[in-house]
């Protein structure tokens, strides 16, 4: 697929397994599907005691940086190199070290111990993103993926993510900063392009002009066709009719990479991205 650009490109990783692996989580590993972290934190009190993992040493973190930098000789033989560093988000991690519901209900009865856990997550995957960086020097983006992101209202947002996105978004001095969170963007979209972010990659419930409009423009944006439905379940023609629909409904492609609204399933046919790649340009060329 001459055509196709990947992002984020190679990307080693377990699941939602690695950075909650670092802080102790117990991953487990099923035949079939995607592996799993289990939480650590039991109580608020835990977060007390909640020591900033190494990532040169600590969970599975040393083993995905190994798979790239031993991938890394083939993959520049074949012309290729690694592009970006990779981490979830604060607010992901958080959630499964102490449980999705568990920490969305701490935000508001423990906030001090929460800020005290976030700022202990972002110190870690500062350290993780550099580490990345400094081991690969062909890095020069930075991938975060955070849905939780998705799950705050905007005093939530202001309070509990910006600060600590911010600090994540400005640790590295590279090209291109892209964010995924593919439940709710409205409620971060106005504050992407201060935080540095200028890839978003967001869920296709909202159009490519809703996007626009609530980012005021300012940030390019990835997507944005329905990734299980369309991509991965639809036929060819019915993947040729989104991408021709979700495009003549734009007055401009400019700032806009045409991809899946959250990302890439598995099991799409060569034959849907086939007529993807064609719709696409046969689209833009009218």
């Amino acid at each position: 697929f001459k055509d196709i650009m990947f992002l984020p490109g190679f990307w080693a990783e377990y699941g939602m397994c690695t950075e909650p692996s670092a802080f102790g989580a117990k991953c487990i590993w099923h035949p079939h599907e995607m592996p799993f972290a289990e939480r650590t934190l039991h109580s608020l009190s835990d977060i007390d005691g909640l020591a900033v993992p190494n990532p040169e040493t600590d969970g599975l973190c040393p083993f995905v940086l190994q798979r790239l930098t031993v991938s890394r000789e083939r993959i520049e033989q074949a012309g290729h190199a690694i592009r970006f560093a990779v981490a979830r988000g604060p607010l992901n991690v958080a959630s499964f070290l102490m449980g999705t519901t568990e920490f969305m209900m701490a935000l508001y009865d423990d906030p001090d111990r929460i800020h005290r856990l976030l700022d202990k997550i972002t110190t870690f995957l500062c350290q993780w993103l550099a580490l990345q960086k400094a081991s690969i020097g062909t890095i020069d983006g930075v991938l975060i993926l955070d849905d939780i992101v998705g799950f705050l209202g905007q005093p939530d947002l202001e309070a509990f993510a910006l600060p600590y996105l911010k600090r994540i978004f400005d640790c590295l001095d590279v090209s291109v900063k892209m964010f995924h969170n593919d439940a709710n963007g409205r409620v971060c979209a106005p504050y992407l392009a201060d935080l540095g972010i200028n890839l978003f990659n967001f869920g296709f419930e909202h159009s490519i002009q809703e996007m626009r409009k609530w980012t005021g423009g300012r940030v390019p944006l990835l997507g944005n066709i329905p990734p299980r439905d369309v991509m991965a379940l639809g036929t060819p023609s019915q993947v040729k009719a989104c991408v021709q629909e979700t495009l003549a409904a734009l007055d401009s492609t400019q700032g806009l990479i045409f991809s899946c609204g959250g990302g890439m399933p598995d099991g799409v046919s060569s034959e849907n991205i086939r007529a993807f790649i064609d719709a696409v340009q046969s689209t833009i060329a009218r």
